[in-house]
């Protein structure tokens, strides 16, 4: 699989404009991204740019905190694949994960699932960065439980981003059919090419063209 194919090309800043998704659409069009993730508001803007290409449109629900409501999130979930979203990068309820109220993870990421029908790919942010290891197994394996289709490392929100480390971790706990998406600082091609060696399916990057085209990007960002 080339490189492009691995890649969600990504712009969730507050202050995005109009303008600046036309022209991350444009860039995932010609050079064949797996998707473009973007926040809500934008879903339909997306869609319509990427018309008549194999490029999804990603959205992200409960970003980048996690912390609405399991029916909030559902909702979310439901707008946003009627507005376009094929695939849905939803963010975990860490608090709940850290209580070990792990029915309550289980519901919020079932709720999110259950509201996508088969519509769209559901991808599970756990926020590496905010957990131990034993939670990081944890919840991957109740993202598994709940009917996920991805784990995904990071929002790029947080304190920390991907790591090679926490990827073959992930890796390791859902087996070979589960996605693993690295996302939050994979800025450079060796970057990219180490996440996908530790088991990485997809990477969320905003330097997604330095990444293809092996170069530094002059951006700090996703």
């Amino acid at each position: 699989m080339k490189m492009q194919q691995f890649i969600d090309h990504t712009l969730l800043k507050p202050q995005s404009t109009e303008g600046q998704i036309k022209k991350v659409c444009a860039e995932a069009r010609e050079y064949g991204f797996a998707s473009v993730c973007v926040n809500a508001y934008y879903t339909s803007l997306v869609r319509t740019e990427l018309e008549g290409t194999d490029v999804k449109t990603c959205v992200v629900v409960g970003f980048p905190l996690g912390a609405t409501t399991k029916e909030v999130k559902a909702f979310e979930t439901k707008q946003a694949i009627e507005n376009g979203a094929q695939e849905i990068d939803m963010v975990i309820n860490v608090g709940a994960l850290k209580d070990k109220k792990y029915d309550v993870v289980r519901e919020d990421i079932k709720a999110v699932v259950d509201a996508a029908k088969d519509q769209a790919l559901v991808k599970v942010i756990i926020e590496t960065c905010l957990l131990n290891d034993e939670e990081k197994i944890k919840v991957c394996e109740i993202a598994k439980e709940a009917g996920a289709d991805f784990v995904k490392t990071s929002t790029g929100f947080s304190t920390g981003g991907a790591t090679v480390e926490d990827v073959a971790l992930m890796r390791k706990t859902v087996g070979p059919d589960l996605g693993v998406k690295a996302s939050g600082g994979v800025r450079t091609r060796e970057d990219a090419d180490a996440v996908i060696k530790a088991g990485a399916s997809r990477i969320g990057a905003s330097a997604s063209i330095a990444i293809v085209e092996g170069k530094k990007d002059e951006n700090a960002g996703y």
